[in-house]
């Protein structure tokens, strides 16, 4: 077993990946003088930005069923409708 795949394996779920990105310096000095952490919130802004990229993929690949749904509602009405209590 080679030493690389061994410590893959065992490597924490929060280990980091050193990368360089490019921001607007007056902004990184700003976020310095107000001591927030560039790195912590680079790592947020990019998970919002993936989620939000995971959500409009979803809606694409989900679209012609969510279309037939809502045809079918708007000419059978709700399923369940008589159980509704409102």
């Amino acid at each position: 077993m080679r030493n690389a795949s061994a410590s893959a394996r065992h490597a924490p779920a929060t280990a980091k990946r050193r990368t360089n990105i490019s921001l607007d310096p007056t902004l990184v000095e700003e976020a310095k003088g107000l001591g927030v952490n560039i790195s912590v919130a680079s790592a947020a802004g990019l998970e919002q930005a993936v989620r939000k990229a995971r959500g409009e993929r979803w809606l694409e690949e989900n679209r012609a069923a969510l279309d037939s749904y809502n045809a079918y509602v708007e000419a059978n009405g709700l399923p369940l409708a008589k159980y509704r209590l409102f």
